[in-house]
């Protein structure tokens, strides 16, 4: 085959995907302080989108200098499992985030250690069954009029994923303006407790909101061009619309663990140990609450 330049690109995202949340995925899996849900929510985003990075290599890989339908077959399973679980994760760590918020008091119990550990499977769970579509014959291999936008996924398989995608953002979208509501009114009882004057609760409100607009804008603004193409196109439209929205879709996974992880100051204490050649997987840690991360 020729080497189409797209696809290089998407290999390179691939291994820029994968290196980056390796280092997060180590970290937060090496040490025993990361055992906190909040945590173990951030490790699953980070092996979803390791496991995205991957697939992306290894499709360049087959296509290239292996191919065969099994194998194309299997890559895309393996993409749209990891993927799928990414966006899932997302909104299993705003759950969390709100929860947290919302049930303070209860938030640090075995009650929200089990709960998390049912989101985790139920979310991983959820995305092999979409992933193990392909492979296991709902595929267009044998009828090509029933393709999507992305060989070999049919176009009803495509718009599952897509109307999936779109619940998933309604929901986040949900919980950020019900979390925002709850940072204001936090804001306001601590300035009114504390005697602060009588702007300063709105800068730190203004500050979370901003935050979780961020999260929220970049997830949407990165998914939110393929899965409208993939509702919108089939099989007969040019492959260059379908590398152009797909692009910036692999950007959410590399751009996660700056949001999620590098950007958390426990993580960032772990990451400048190991730099400097003295990591200790017992050094304490202030905070497990994910409104920190």
């Amino acid at each position: 085959l020729a080497l189409n330049p797209w696809d290089v690109v998407l290999c390179i995202s691939g291994t820029v995907i994968s290196c980056e949340n390796a280092i997060v995925v180590v970290v937060i899996f090496h040490a025993p302080a990361f055992r906190a849900p909040a945590f173990l929510l951030i490790g699953s985003l980070a092996t979803a989108d390791l496991l995205a990075g991957l697939g992306l290599i290894l499709r360049f890989a087959f296509v290239y200098f292996s191919p065969s339908e099994a194998v194309s077959l299997l890559t895309v399973g393996l993409l749209v499992t990891s993927f799928t679980a990414s966006v899932s994760s997302l909104l299993t760590i705003t759950i969390d985030r709100y929860l947290s918020l919302y049930n303070a008091l209860t938030y640090y119990s075995a009650r929200t250690v089990t709960r998390t550990y049912i989101m985790l499977i139920l979310t991983w769970g959820a995305s092999l069954c979409l992933g193990l579509l392909p492979v296991v014959g709902w595929n267009c291999l044998k009828e090509l009029s029933t393709c999507s936008v992305v060989k070999p996924l049919t176009k009803n398989h495509l718009i599952l994923l897509s109307v999936s995608f779109f619940v998933i953002l309604a929901a986040m979208l949900q919980l950020s303006v019900q979390i925002c509501k709850i940072i204001r009114r936090h804001a306001h009882q601590i300035a009114i407790q504390r005697h602060f004057l009588a702007g300063s609760h709105y800068v730190t409100t203004r500050k979370g909101i901003a935050t979780l607009a961020v999260i929220l804008g970049t997830f949407a603004s990165c998914w939110l061009p393929f899965a409208v193409y993939s509702l919108l196109g089939d099989y007969s439209y040019p492959a260059l619309y379908t590398y152009a929205t797909l692009l910036p879709a692999t950007y959410n996974s590399m751009i996660n663990p700056v949001i999620y992880a590098f950007r958390n100051p426990e993580i960032q204490k772990v990451l400048w140990a190991v730099c400097c050649g003295c990591f200790s997987s017992t050094v304490p840690f202030r905070s497990r609450s994910p409104s920190d991360v």
